[in-house]
């Protein structure tokens, strides 16, 4: 008998497969021209013919490596300063008005002014996307650091821990679940603000050839790489989804 985790697989699978054959079936009626709704085997073509050229696997390659990068920077950096802010009620007290502020800010909408100051360089790309991704590793930290049981807050002042040796050995490993929830959510938001830099700033990934593709009227090529976008979107999470099942086994994290 199938478990349900194969059963939830397969009623995914099959929804995906009614959504491609609708899809089919829409492009080969031209209910929707073709020219800006190309069939699936000819968006397939084009996938394949990208990654053989070699022009489609070198825009996913840089891709892939600025929202990584972007992504690797969001989480130390809202890590450490959640942590930091998490653990101290006075930092609280002071940011909260400013936090609450900046974060509902769309970074996409703030590129123009990273471009402002820093020009169309790499690093202003990465700086966007380490800025826009940190906000939920943040704020989750500092939702876990200062809702530490209390208790165990007791037992960290009776053996005299410093705040630091308190955020590392009690509360960071008390968070870890949240702070794994929203490493996920700010690899997807990694990934949009890769692609809207560089199709801001022009420079090579996959949002130039999404932008080249719409301009050139060359729809398979641009669903071709929405394809990719959509994979690696769900081929990011599910990696996330192993760690965080890997850290979190028997239902807490180990300390080595």
């Amino acid at each position: 008998m199938l478990s349900s985790r194969s059963l939830t697989f397969l009623g995914s699978l099959g929804f995906a497969l009614v959504c491609v054959a609708t899809w089919q079936a829409i492009s080969t009626t031209k209910v929707v021209s073709p020219i800006y709704l190309p069939a699936p085997d000819t968006t397939f073509y084009a996938l394949v013919d990208g990654f053989t050229k070699g022009a489609l696997l070198s825009a996913t390659l840089y891709t892939i490596a600025r929202m990584l990068v972007g992504w690797m920077l969001a989480c130390v950096a809202g890590i450490a300063l959640g942590a930091l802010i998490g653990s101290s009620a006075p930092a609280r007290v002071y940011l909260s008005l400013t936090l609450e502020t900046l974060r509902p800010l769309p970074t996409s909408a703030l590129i123009p002014v990273f471009i402002a100051f820093f020009g169309l360089s790499e690093g202003m790309v990465l700086g966007a996307i380490a800025v826009g991704a940190v906000w939920p590793i943040m704020l989750s930290t500092m939702n876990g650091v200062t809702t530490v049981e209390p208790l165990l807050k007791d037992v960290a002042a009776s053996l005299q821990m410093s705040r630091m040796e308190f955020v590392r050995k009690i509360a960071l490993p008390g968070a870890m679940p949240e702070i794994l929830a929203a490493a996920r959510l700010c690899l997807t938001v990694s990934l949009v603000l890769a692609v809207v830099g560089e199709m801001l700033t022009g420079r090579s990934g996959l949002g130039q050839w999404l932008l080249m593709s719409a301009r050139n009227f060359a729809g398979p090529n641009l669903f071709a790489g929405v394809v990719v976008l959509g994979l690696i979107g769900y081929l990011g999470s599910l990696s996330i989804a192993a760690i965080e099942r890997n850290m979190l086994k028997d239902g807490g994290v180990h300390e080595t």
